[in-house]
Order: C-alpha cells, then sequence, then structure tokens
C-alpha cells in the first residue's frame, strides 16, 4: 500500500483588516494546488470563512497609537507566548506572518530558529527609515514577499531573500477606469466637477486634517459654486467627528458625506485630496489625479525630524512608485488651505490625460496576480526546505 501524503499544514497570523484580505486571496491560491492543506493561527473573518483556525480573536492585534499599545502590551505579549510555543510544539509546514510586524517578526524569529521555514508578507518600510531593521528582518525569516518592486529592489542590495508579488489592489481594480457608473450610484451628474474628501479612516487623522481639508473645499467651492465634494467617512464616529469640525472651521461647505464608499468617491470624482498611505495607490489605481496631505502630532513631527533617519524623497507611493513627483505632496506646516487649494484646482479643472497615462503604466507594472504569485513562492519555498 502506497502512503497517504500527510495534508500541508500553514500557520498563518494576520493582525488587521487589510491583512485578513491579504490572507484570503494568498488561502485561495494555496487551495487550489493543496485543496487540503490545513490553515491556523490568527485571521479574521474572511480566512476563518475559508477554514482557518483562528487561535485568538484577531481584533486583540488591531492596535495603533504608543498609549493603547503600552496598555495592551501583556495581552499581546500572552498571545506571541503562546502562538511560538503552539506552532513549535506542533511545527507547521511553513508560517506565514501577514504585515503587523512588530507582532509577527517577533513570532517569525524563534520559530526560524527553531528550524520552522518563514514567511513574512507584506515588507515592512525599511527602505523609508530604521534600514538597519532589514537585517533583523533576514533573521526572523526566510522569505519576504513584496507588494512593490523598488522593495525588492532594496532587498536584493541587502541579498535578503525576497520575491516581488505584485499588489492585489491592481488586481482587483481595472487598468481601465470609467466614472460613470459610480456618479450615478451617488446621484451626481455626469457634466459635475467632483472633489473627493479622504482625511483617513482613524480617529486622529480625521482630528488632524479635517479643519484644513474641509477649508480647502469651502474656498475651492466659493470659487467654484457649482463643485461637489463628497466625503467618505468609515463608521459613525468619524462621520460625526467630521461633521463637528466642519461646522467649526467650516461652516458654508456643502458636502456630500458617505458611509464607507471610499472606493465610489474616488471613482467618482475628477481629484483627490487625501492622506497618505493605500488610500494614495488606490487613488492611483483608479487614475485619478489627487494632492497628498498630511499632518502629525507636534511631537511625533519633531522625532520624525530629529530621532528617526528618513532616506526617501517622497512619501506618497506614486511618487514612490514613479520614483518622480507626480502627486502634490503636503505635510505638517506645509499642509495648509493656500498650497493645497493651488494644487488642486489645475488637477480639477485642467487636462490630466499625461498624468493619467504615467498611472496606467505604474498600474499595469504592479499587476501580477498577487495572490497566485505569493502562493507560489511560498509553495516553492517549502519544496527547496
Amino acid at each position: 500500500m502506497c502512503a497517504t501524503a500527510k495534508p500541508l499544514r500553514v500557520g498563518i497570523v494576520a493582525g488587521e483588516m487589510s491583512g485578513d484580505i491579504l490572507g484570503e486571496g494568498l488561502i485561495k491560491a494555496i487551495l487550489k494546488t493543496h485543496p487540503d492543506a490545513q490553515f491556523e493561527g490568527i485571521g479574521g473573518p474572511r480566512m476563518q470563512a475559508l477554514g482557518v483556525k483562528s487561535l485568538f480573536d484577531m481584533e486583540q492585534l488591531s492596535v495603533m497609537g504608543l498609549v493603547e499599545v503600552l496598555s495592551r502590551l501583556p495581552r499581546l505579549l500572552s498571545i506571541r507566548k503562546h502562538l511560538v510555543q503552539h506552532f513549535i510544539d506542533n511545527p507547521p509546514d511553513v508560517f506565514i506572518g501577514i504585515d503587523a510586524p512588530d507582532f509577527n517578526l517577533r513570532v517569525e524569529l524563534p520559530l526560524k530558529q527553531a528550524g520552522i521555514t518563514t514567511v513574512h508578507y507584506v515588507s515592512p518600510s525599511v527602505w523609508a527609515w530604521r534600514q538597519k531593521r532589514i537585517f533583523k528582518i533576514a533573521k526572523a525569516t526566510d522569505l519576504v514577499l513584496s507588494l512593490l518592486p523598488f522593495e525588492k529592489a532594496f532587498y536584493d542590495e541587502h541579498n535578503v531573500p525576497c520575491t516581488f508579488v505584485g499588489h492585489t489592489l491592481a488586481d482587483d481594480i481595472a487598468v481601465q477606469q470609467d466614472s460613470r457608473a459610480a456618479r450615478e450610484q451617488l446621484g451626481l451628474s455626469q457634466d459635475d466637477k467632483v472633489l473627493a474628501l479622504l482625511p483617513g479612516s482613524r480617529g486622529s487623522e480625521v482630528g488632524l486634517l479635517t479643519p484644513t481639508y474641509a477649508q480647502t473645499a469651502e474656498r475651492l467651492q466659493q470659487q467654484n459654486p457649482d463643485l461637489k465634494v463628497v466625503v467618505p467617512l468609515v463608521n459613525d464616529a468619524r462621520k460625526q467627528q467630521f461633521l463637528e469640525l466642519q461646522k467649526a472651521h467650516a461652516p458654508n461647505l456643502d458636502a456630500i458625506l458617505l458611509d464607507g464608499q471610499s472606493s465610489i468617491a474616488m471613482q467618482a470624482s475628477d481629484a483627490i485630496l487625501l492622506a497618505s498611505g493605500t488610500a494614495s495607490l488606490e487613488g492611483m489605481l483608479y487614475k485619478k489625479p489627487m494632492v497628498v496631505g498630511y499632518k502629525l502630532k507636534p511631537m511625533t513631527y519633531w522625532m520624525v525630524q530629529h530621532v528617526f533617519t528618513f532616506t526617501i524623497k517622497y512619501f506618497s507611493l506614486p511618487n514612490l512608485l514613479a520614483d518622480e513627483e507626480l502627486v502634490p505632496e503636503y505635510l505638517q506646516h506645509e499642509c495648509n488651505v493656500d498650497r493645497l487649494c493651488e494644487a488642486l484646482e489645475p488637477r480639477l479643472y485642467g487636462d490630466n490625460s499625461e498624468l493619467v497615462a504615467r498611472f496606467t503604466d505604474i498600474h499595469k507594472n504592479i499587476r501580477c496576480d498577487a495572490s497566485s504569485q505569493a502562493a507560489k513562492a511560498v509553495l516553492e519555498l517549502i519544496n527547496a526546505n
């Protein structure tokens, strides 16, 4: 009799919803060739729906900010300890940490030292600041899966194994875009000029950015009374926060507030004013002219200037991908009404065809069927070991 092959066993941990989405795509791709594969670790609803046995609630890892992390530190350390011991006692064929580097790299290191193959999916921003972290990543992981090509180039320079897999957003969003359906969904005319404001999803971001964003939109609307302004807000708390700040700082702004629907708002827009981060990548993939404006709390900004060493010329993803300033960026005191209005007006009313062409080229370069590429890299690593 032939021995029955054991099913593939995968340890996997996602720390927040974006990781749950990446994990869902990766698991689906692995299941195509290993339909009996078993997954356990920490996952959200998408991963659990595919059969992931979640040993802890993912929400317990979703913490932001120094104070909140410190208050939750004992619980986070306990979860990490239990995960490490569980996987050492029950070794998987591979352990995959999805993003959440402060947590996952500290899980990956002892697992790798115990002889378990480890993968980190989504590179930390070592190319931007604290570059020496790359040596800690190399000690903790057998392979990094990067979403963006310039990340792989950085790892290659340091001889750290890394595979560029592309970005799942680039796979999900069509290369050619048409705003008509999005405008119909929001009840906007095809002839309207539309500005989308995205002041972030966290309370701290909304608090810091809304006064300036709302005043900018108010001035543009005063200059162009037919301008429509749409503001997607992630939940009721952020909506109430925005309304209170708008009333205090830009009482004459006529804005359409949306429950979530940030993707629809971007698709429907002629231009976007937004915080940095993945939203700027999404706006680029929708081929929308944009202006990025960001503010930090004064102490954080002081630390950025005096403590951390940054090695990048830009902080928005479209500019990082292009290695040139395709998108105006304004940080801290430069993120003011005068500068934002001056940058937004030509993007609302000018010819942006050249910019759209550049965005299209970048989109094609990072549209690689990321989930399948990630699964292929993971399975090749397992076979090699």
